[in-house]
């Protein structure tokens, strides 16, 4: 028991610091908001990643851990944009484990995928509304506008970049941390086949969100 705790805890740390580097070498902007950019980056993945194989609290704990470090190393948005930050990470990431766990098969994982994206993007919107214009220095009656046009679709892609990559690459991570034996292999488990649906929509959704990125920064 002791061992297999050992590297659950091995496989989180790792897990937090590829969810750093990710956030730290990879964004791009999404939606231009009252002179500054909502960019996207790939935490959320690795992320969500650590609540499938470990439940929704390991999923929290990763969050918390690469949100306070983000604050502390490269963010400008001070504990406002770390608490944001933690809501969003939280909100899918938590959401779509916590679903997982109680269905632990393609269904559960596309369900709760599909109600993290709702969760993030409720919960972004309500926080946005609230917090923005205390980080803006605005009035709220000014943030109000912009929550549709840009807080609403910004949430969107995201969540469905992130849904789609973390069909795509899932099971492939699994199957290296259980070659590596960071994880044990399930028992009389069946030879899983490669399901062509899944990954063929999964591709169609990333696809589709980096288009309308790509109309919203006007390049297409």
């Amino acid at each position: 028991m002791r061992q297999s705790r050992t590297k659950q805890l091995t496989v989180l740390a790792m897990l937090s610091a590829v969810a750093y580097l990710v956030m730290a070498l990879i964004h791009f902007p999404v939606v231009s908001l009252l002179g500054f950019t909502l960019e996207y980056e790939p935490k959320m993945i690795v992320i969500t990643i650590a609540g499938f194989l470990y439940g929704p609290i390991s999923a929290f704990a990763v969050s918390a851990v690469v949100c306070l470090v983000e604050m502390i190393t490269v963010s400008a948005s001070g504990w406002i944009g770390a608490v944001m930050n933690l809501l969003a990470c939280a909100a899918f990431s938590c959401t779509a484990a916590f679903v997982y766990k109680r269905s632990r098969n393609l269904a559960g994982a596309v369900a709760g995928l599909v109600l993290g994206i709702i969760m993030l993007t409720a919960v972004m919107l309500l926080w946005n509304y609230l917090l923005t214009p205390i980080y803006l220095n605005m009035p709220r009656d000014a943030v109000v506008p912009l929550l549709v046009p840009a807080i609403l679709p910004f949430n969107l892609i995201k969540g469905g970049i992130n849904a789609a990559v973390i069909m795509l690459i899932y099971k492939p991570v699994t199957v290296a941390l259980r070659k590596s034996g960071l994880m044990p292999a399930p028992e009389n488990a069946p030879k899983s086949k490669a399901n062509i649906g899944i990954i063929l929509v999964s591709v169609f959704v990333l696809v589709t969100c980096v288009l309308f990125v790509l109309v919203l920064q006007k390049i297409l």
